[in-house]
This record gives structure tokens, C-alpha cells and sequence, in this order.
């Protein structure tokens, strides 16, 4: 191939496979004429297949024999991936103590965005096209040149519809010379950041305060925290700043969580720039990923609003990081590559030297610590956009039902209200007044289906999962029952499987499917909307239930979190929590911070438009409410809500967490080890027990059976490790796995910063 080896160059090259936590790059061969870079990306055998790879390093010489050496086989038309890149890619490596290769399979994206976009060809008319009409041509040729005078130039199928001409035609014009045609990519250009509209964005005066402070650091790497309650313009405040840097000629990317609900967000986003971001999510066509992910890599200055994965796009000419709603758990991906989104935007930013921005109405407690500690900078918008005030919180003691279920006083404006299993008295009223006045309310339950649980009656069998140690979900409406672990269903039937019995099984508990029945026979009358991910099977159908409840289409909203996460309905006045307790407990530490964050963000959604609220008796402004069902009425989760003193139950929260060493005044790294033979798993941990390193201020726990003892038919078993943060934990870690060989049948998870513990 070579005529010698000054001709050829020998380049090391990273390929995106996860083999091992050691082997990250093999050795390679290519021509001198191609002047290789480290970041050049460059396509090479791997086996039996060709995939992309990343030039890491030039050789002078190699471990492997030169006849064993292998050619690589082009270098893709592409800038290299810029050094900011590629740092990101060996701190997020070792941060996660994942393998090099999975990392650099987010970035490469499997290379399916390397070569030159698909292209297809436009129809119109040539300059001469009066003229044919003059000419001996057909009378289907004359209409459809007279046709397309007032036609852009678009594809053959797109301009036989429009002009019921047949496609076979279109082409023998073209052929002919009679039409012309040209080649675009296949998707339209992207919209140039400096025609960004920018007379369309008002500010409070807290607003430019805020933004005013932070303009003076969009030069550098500085974390800022943007901590406003619900409804108080966060969003308007950190699109300035993202107007000001995308003008500057740099990138901008906006994570957010649940991105397929987000059209609000997008619209938002349209009326201020009179331009769409850049939108990337999985549901986004190939092309147009395609065309993003090459202007990302070549610095062309846009903005990109996207799930978690947005943040491994490739870009050359990052000026500013966007996290909003940082405190969402949908941020933590928890298969595949195991990362926290917020934590790992933070990293990039510091090796990008780029500012980053997390917003957020309930910061997470390591965000709140860390800007208590000065490591960021912190910024507040203490009251609602528009002068509207927070809702009014209370709780409804669930313990004292049968004072509770007393019937209406006889002078109540509500109609007839009769007691029922879900929802008290006092819910049952709010949502008769808001019917009564024609808004909107919202009841919230965060568990999916119809019921969490089926036990039989004659001989007291749950229903479980056939391949994991989890019960089945009821779900009516799809005549399922479902596993929410591995996804197995089967046909919903109330006959016990374990004793035979027919029509045995009894439904245990509410989901939002049992609580929208509920609903329907007390308000027969009201419209009703359903919001959970089970039943939104796709963005359309989001997008319909979020247009519904703009329009006044819906009067009552039953859903899960999804309908807590950033929406604003103007006409929603009035929140019911029906299970507050769900996830309070638990051996999980972050139970208390994550319910009070979706209480707060449920409770938020009322009253967001002080317009829509009218007054009450005496004349005076009325607010939104919230009432939260509980039997732990005293629970400092609960007590702060109600009080609003959210700085309080953190401070509580954060000496908690300092006492235990717990995150984030401690590191934790939890090892999730499985397979179907559980004689190999037991020999592998007890090989662990063996190398298990001794460290001051580090403690292994395990190995301990999972709480959840099997998915999917694979047995599971955990280790979990403690240290105090000084504590190179990574390092410990990574040094004592080195020692165990680990069998192909036997997998390995690696969780830094674990957010679940099933």
C-alpha cells in the first residue's frame, strides 16, 4: 500500500466500543499526505467492520509488529475535534470511570453524522419559461409551467401535489431541458443568530440586575446559579443572556429536562427571537441532527435546546451552558453511560472556559451548598414576572378522615359533594369553585396506570413480574398489566395466577387512571385531561394536551410529574397533591429534597397569571391555591412548604447530609454487578471481598443482594463505597476493580453519584 515508510505515518486512534476500562486506542498506519492531527477523525477496520475514529496521538514507533498494523481507510472532509473537546472527553472518563470508547460514542454518535448530508433536488423554472409556453408543448406541460409561477421550487412529489401533475411528467420536463433543477441538503439552512429579533424582550428591573451581573463574566469560566420561585421570569433572564452570546459570533446550548414537552418553551422562544433554536432530542429527524452536529463542529454561532445528550455535541466555539430546572432527576442517565448531566455541564464549561448558567425555582441541595461555599455565584428573582403572587399552601390531613368527609355546609356555593376513597372534601370543593368560575385545576398523583398493585383475595398473591423480583402495574386504559422495571406485560385479568381463583384479584391503590375515574363521577360535567408518560405515546400527542389546556379546552388535568415541569397555563388556579408521601421514605438520602422540589414546582403551577384570578368577595386579588394530601402533616418537608421557607429545610437537610458524609459533603461510587448464573456472580464478588482495598475515611458496604433481586431474569448484587470528598475515590475504585477479572457473563455498572438504589 505504501511505497515506504516515509509515506506513511503511524497514528493512534481511539474507536467508540466500550471493550475494557484499560484499552482505549489501537495503533494504525496512514498516508503522510494526509498531514494527520490529533482530533482528525478518520474511518478504521475494527474487526470484521469499519467504524469512525479520533486521532489521539502520532507515533514514532508501535507495540504492534508492522506487518500486523492495519491502514486506515480515509479521513472524513471535517475540522478535528477541537482541544476543549477532546479534555472533556478525558475528564468525563475519568470522572465516570466508564471506558473511553463510551464516552467517545456519545460524541461520535456511531459516526453517523460524518459524511456530507443527503442532498435532494429542487424543481423549477428556467428563465426562459414564458417563452414555453409559446412552444408545441402539450397541453398537461402548459398548465403545469403556468402552474408553477406562483410555486417556490420544491421536490417532484411535493409539486405533483400541489399541481396534480403526475411525477412522470415532472421528470420528462426536466430531462427535456423544460423545467430545471438544482441540489439542497435535506434539510433547509440554519437560521443565522446575528437576524435574532431582539426588541421583543422585556426585563424587569430584577431581571436586568441579574442579567447585567452576569454579562461581565461571559468571557470566562464562572458557575452561576439562577434561583427564582416558580413563574418569575428565570427563562426571559437567561435568554438575554443567551441572545448576547450567540451575537457575539459563539454557541450556546440549553439543556432541558423532558424535551419532548417543551413546545411552550419553543414558542417562548420563537415570540422573543423570531427565530426556532436549534432542537436536539431523538425524536428529531437524521438530517436535521445530521446538519447540527457538522455546524457544531465547524463554530457556526447557534443556539441548540436539547436533552441531556445536546451537551456532547461537538462544539468548537462554546460560549455559554444553560441548565434549567438543574435540579431535575431526568438529568442523571442511569444505562448505557452512566453521567449527571448538570455535574458534567459543569465540567465542560471549566475545560471549555465557558460560563454556566443552572436555573432553578428548588435548587438541589449540591447546587445550594455550593453556592453557600462561594463556588458559585448566586442570583435571585424574588417575586413572580407580572406581579403575580404565589399560591397559597395547605395541607389536608388525611389522618382525621371522618371529620374530613363531613358533608358541605348547607350555604357552600359548591354543588353536592359525597365522600370517596382518593380525594378529601377539601379538593372535592376546590375543584367545584374553579368549575363554577371556569378555570383550570390540576390534580397531581406521581404514579403511572390504574393501580400500583393486584393481591388476591382468596390466597393473598401479588401479582408480580415473570423475570423480575417487581409487581405489576394495572394499566386499564391499555388493558395491560405492566413491569415499570424491564417493561414485560400481559393481559390485564383479575384470575390469580398462583391459586387458580377466578376474578380474585383485588386492585390496591390509585394511579392517575383510578383517580381520573374518580374524578369523572364526582364531575360528570368537566372536561378531563390525562398527562403521563404511558399514555403521551408520542410529541404530537403532547404537543395536542398542551394546546387543550391553553385553549380552555380541559378543566381538570390529572397528571404525573410531567405536568409539574416548567408548563404555564394561565387559567390554572387551583393544585391538589392527592398522595404527598409518596417518596418521602425510603432508603433513598435524597427522598425528602426530591419531593419537596416536585411539590414545590406542582404547587407552582397555580396562579401564574394574575389576570386570570379575579377577586375575591371583599375586592381584594385573589391567588392560586395548593392543597396537599398527607397523613405526615408534621414532616419538615411539609412544614416548609407550607411556610415557604425553603432556605430553612435545605440548611436542615444539608447538616443531615454533612452528619452522614452523604453527597454532597462526601463522594459515593455505587458497584451494580449481574448475571443469570448466580453461582459466577457470588464467585466474582467474593474475589472482590478479597482485593477490597483499606483507606482512611472510605467505607465499602456490600456485597449486599439489591433491594430489587432481579431485572430481566439477571440476578443483582451491590457494593457501595463511601469517602469523605478530600478522598481520591475514583482513583480507589479503579485500582481495586484492576485486580478482579471480570467474566463476560458477569456485567459491571459503575454509578459515581448514584441517584437511585433499587
Amino acid at each position: 500500500m505504501f511505497e515506504d515508510n516515509a509515506d506513511r505515518v503511524l497514528i493512534r486512534v481511539a474507536v467508540p466500543l466500550a471493550f475494557s476500562r484499560q484499552q482505549i486506542a489501537y495503533d494504525y498506519i496512514c498516508p503522510a499526505h494526509w498531514a494527520p492531527t490529533k482530533g482528525m477523525l478518520i474511518e478504521v477496520p475494527v474487526g470484521k467492520r469499519t467504524m469512525a475514529g479520533l486521532v489521539l496521538d502520532l507515533l514514532d514507533q508501535s507495540d504492534v509488529a508492522p506487518d500486523k498494523l492495519k491502514a486506515a481507510i480515509r479521513r472524513y472532509d471535517l475540522p478535528p475535534m477541537p482541544d476543549g473537546v477532546l479534555r472533556f472527553l478525558d475528564k468525563m472518563t475519568g470522572w465516570t470511570l466508564t471506558a473511553y470508547g463510551s464516552v467517545l460514542r456519545a460524541l461520535l454518535a456511531n459516526g453517523q453524522y460524518m459524511d456530507s448530508p443527503a442532498m435532494r433536488r429542487l424543481v423549477c423554472l428556467p428563465e426562459e419559461s414564458q417563452s414555453l409556453i409559446d412552444e408545441k408543448l402539450s397541453p398537461a406541460r402548459k398548465k403545469l409551467i403556468q402552474a408553477m409561477a406562483d410555486l417556490p421550487p420544491m421536490g417532484q412529489s411535493d409539486l405533483a401535489r400541489e399541481t396534480g401533475a403526475s411525477t412522470s411528467l415532472i421528470k420528462a420536463m426536466v430531462d427535456a431541458g423544460q423545467l430545471s433543477s438544482y441540489a439542497v441538503p435535506r434539510q433547509p439552512a440554519l437560521p443565522k443568530t446575528a437576524d435574532m429579533r431582539t426588541d421583543q424582550l422585556v426585563l424587569s428591573d430584577d431581571q436586568h440586575q441579574v442579567v447585567d451581573g452576569i454579562s461581565q463574566t461571559l468571557d470566562h469560566f464562572q458557575v452561576h446559579l439562577l434561583d427564582g420561585v416558580t413563574g418569575s421570569g428565570k427563562t426571559e433572564t437567561y435568554l438575554d443572556l443567551v441572545r448576547r452570546t450567540a451575537q457575539s459570533g459563539k454557541q450556546v446550548v440549553i439543556l432541558l429536562p423532558e424535551i419532548a414537552l417543551t413546545d411552550g418553551w419553543l414558542k417562548r422562544f420563537q415570540r422573543w427571537f423570531g427565530q426556532d433554536p436549534q432542537i436536539w432530542h431523538s425524536s428529531v429527524s437524521p438530517a436535521r441532527r445530521h446538519q447540527i452536529w457538522q455546524a457544531a463542529l465547524s463554530g457556526v454561532p447557534m443556539v441548540v435546546v436539547g436533552a441531556r445528550s445536546a451537551l456532547f455535541l461537538p462544539f468548537a466555539a462554546l460560549g455559554l451552558i444553560v441548565v434549567d430546572e438543574e435540579h431535575d432527576a431526568s438529568f442523571k442517565q442511569e444505562d448505557g453511560l452512566i453521567y449527571q448531566a448538570r455535574d458534567m455541564a459543569v465540567l465542560r464549561g471549566s475545560v471549555e472556559n465557558a460560563p454556566v448558567l443552572l436555573a432553578s425555582a428548588t435548587p438541589s441541595l449540591e447546587s445550594w451548598v455550593n453556592q453557600k461555599q462561594a463556588r458559585y455565584s448566586h442570583w435571585q428573582l424574588p417575586g413572580r414576572y407580572g406581579a403575580a403572587d404565589l399560591p397559597d399552601i395547605h395541607l389536608v390531613d388525611m389522618r382525621r378522615k371522618k371529620r374530613d368527609f363531613a358533608p358541605a355546609s348547607p350555604d357552600s356555593t359548591s354543588p353536592e359533594i359525597k365522600p370517596n376513597k382518593w380525594l378529601s372534601p377539601a379538593i372535592q370543593e376546590a375543584l367545584a369553585d374553579r368549575l363554577i368560575r371556569g378555570e383550570q385545576s390540576l390534580l397531581y398523583l406521581n404514579r403511572r396506570g390504574y393501580a400500583p398493585m393486584a393481591v388476591c383475595g382468596d390466597c393473598g398473591a401479588r401479582r408480580s413480574c415473570v423475570q423480575c423480583d417487581s409487581l405489576l402495574v394495572t394499566h386499564r386504559l391499555a388493558g395491560k398489566m405492566r413491569c415499570h422495571q424491564c417493561g414485560h406485560a400481559e393481559i390485564l385479568t383479575l384470575d390469580c395466577a398462583a391459586c387458580g381463583a377466578e376474578d380474585s384479584l383485588q386492585l390496591v391503590g390509585p394511579g392517575v387512571e383510578r383517580l381520573a375515574d374518580e374524578v369523572a363521577l364526582l364531575f360528570p360535567e368537566a372536561r378531563l385531561g390525562l398527562m403521563s408518560s404511558d399514555i403521551l405515546a408520542s410529541k404530537e400527542h403532547a404537543q395536542r394536551l398542551m394546546g387543550q389546556m391553553m385553549a380552555g379546552e380541559i378543566d381538570i388535568l390529572i397528571g404525573t410529574q410531567l405536568a409539574a415541569k416548567g408548563h404555564h397555563f394561565p387559567a390554572l388556579t387551583f393544585v391538589g397533591v392527592v398522595d404527598a408521601d409518596i417518596g418521602l421514605f425510603g432508603g433513598d438520602f435524597r427522598a425528602c429534597e426530591r419531593t419537596y422540589q416536585m411539590l414545590i414546582q406542582v404547587a407552582g403551577r397555580a396562579g401564574r397569571d394574575k389576570s386570570k384570578l379575579g377577586v375575591d368577595e371583599r375586592g381584594k386579588p385573589r391567588r392560586g391555591l395548593a392543597l396537599i394530601q398527607t397523613s405526615q402533616p408534621d414532616h419538615p418537608v411539609l412544614e416548609a412548604l407550607c411556610q415557604g421557607d425553603r432556605d430553612r429545610f435545605l440548611a436542615l437537610e444539608s447538616q443531615e447530609r454533612e452528619k452522614a458524609a452523604m453527597p454532597p459533603f462526601g463522594k459515593m461510587v455505587a458497584l451494580i454487578l449481574t448475571a443469570r448464573d448466580s453461582a459466577k456472580l457470588s464467585a466474582v464478588c467474593e474475589a472482590l471481598q478479597a482485593t477490597r482495598p483499606h483507606f482512611e475515611q472510605t467505607q465499602i458496604y456490600g456485597p449486599a443482594v439489591a433491594p430489587i433481586a432481579m431485572i430481566r431474569g439477571r440476578h443483582r448484587v451491590r457494593f457501595l463505597i463511601i469517602s469523605a470528598r478530600a478522598v481520591a475515590l475514583q482513583q480507589i475504585v479503579s485500582d481495586w476493580l484492576a485486580q478482579v477479572k471480570m467474566p463476560a457473563t458477569v456485567h459491571l455498572t459503575i454509578d459515581v453519584d448514584p441517584y437511585h438504589f433499587f
